[in-house]
């Protein structure tokens, strides 16, 4: 990127928040602080009114704001590529949001990239999975105001494994998407302490004008969830997969804990920290057992053989062969 395009993009990103630190700026662009403090002084020699405070980070002036920036060739396919997803992953009311922005940006486009979205229009598809479980209704939507509003959310809720719903107050604190499902990490007032949701399972969700109480980031509460799940007893198991079944584990390997693998020959070996050995990653090394081999430890290789035993013992050898005959 060279000088004139990174000032302009310093000056897009100085638009985009409150507050923006110059270890950010110089981590986006490579460079160095002195290169920063550099372009900022060009800014403000070209009018810009950029104000800083030290260690705090540079602001512009209440109210400033440019024309209409005009967005790439590169940046408007990215953006129909995002409303296509949007469209597939999430609920009616933020894909009707983002449809709305993106009339937006195409009025800004330029002629010969309106044209190309036209031409791309019909020729970008996101196909639907099985798997795949949309939110109902508004659901994100409200969670998303309740998080930017620091408000909680009255929820209807119903359980994995229950039959009957449950009301519960809730103060989310973030979302994320994992396993083709949306999921919410909020303060429970029920249980008093935070709990995880799963969006598809809420029958309904309404926003409260009840404040939400100081409560951790998302971020923190990750970090700290990990640190404690590192403390429980997690397990380290090997295990040595054929080539030939790889490609069907790609997708489930990441609920059962692992963590890396490597390429030995026809084999490749994977290793997984997980604290479910015996039902969890055994009952799934089953799927594929005939082309894998456990390397270690000698739990995992116990815990399949007693299911091994038990399959046996429900479908006897000799009613096969009998059928057979």
């Amino acid at each position: 990127m060279n000088r004139f395009d990174r000032i302009t993009a310093i000056l897009i990103q100085l638009q985009s928040k409150k507050v923006v630190r110059a270890q950010d700026l110089a981590d986006r662009f490579d460079i160095s602080l002195r290169t920063v403090y550099r372009d900022i002084r060009s800014l403000e020699e070209a009018g810009v009114p950029v104000y800083g405070e030290a260690g705090i980070g540079y602001s512009l002036v209440d109210g400033y704001r440019l024309p209409p920036v005009m967005f790439t060739k590169e940046e408007a396919m990215a953006f129909l590529t995002a409303e296509k997803l949007m469209g597939k992953f999430t609920d009616n009311n933020l894909t009707g949001h983002f449809s709305s922005a993106m009339f937006k940006v195409k009025a800004v486009l330029r002629g010969t990239e309106k044209d190309m979205i036209e031409t791309l229009e019909d020729n970008i598809l996101v196909m639907e999975r099985k798997s795949d479980v949309l939110p109902p209704g508004n659901i994100l939507d409200v969670l998303l105001k309740a998080i930017a509003d620091k408000k909680a959310v009255k929820l209807v809720y119903r359980a994995f494994g229950n039959n009957e719903n449950s009301e519960r107050l809730i103060e989310p604190i973030g979302i994320f998407h994992e396993h083709n499902n949306w999921y919410t990490i909020a303060w429970c007032h029920l249980r008093e302490t935070y709990r995880q949701f799963r969006a598809d399972r809420m029958i309904s969700a309404q926003l409260t004008d009840i404040p939400q109480q100081e409560r951790t980031s998302l971020k923190e509460y990750y970090k700290q969830d990990k640190e404690a799940k590192e403390a429980l007893c997690v397990q380290k198991a090997v295990i040595r997969v054929h080539n030939e079944v790889t490609k069907y584990m790609q997708e489930q390997k990441h609920y059962f804990g692992f963590v890396s693998e490597r390429t030995d020959g026809d084999y490749v070996e994977m290793t997984f920290l997980t604290q479910s050995i015996e039902e969890g990653l055994a009952r799934w090394f089953l799927m594929f057992a005939d082309k894998c081999e456990v390397v270690e430890p000698q739990l995992l290789k116990d815990s399949i053989a007693a299911l091994l035993e038990k399959i046996i013992q429900k479908h006897p050898l000799h009613n096969y062969d009998s059928q057979t005959r």
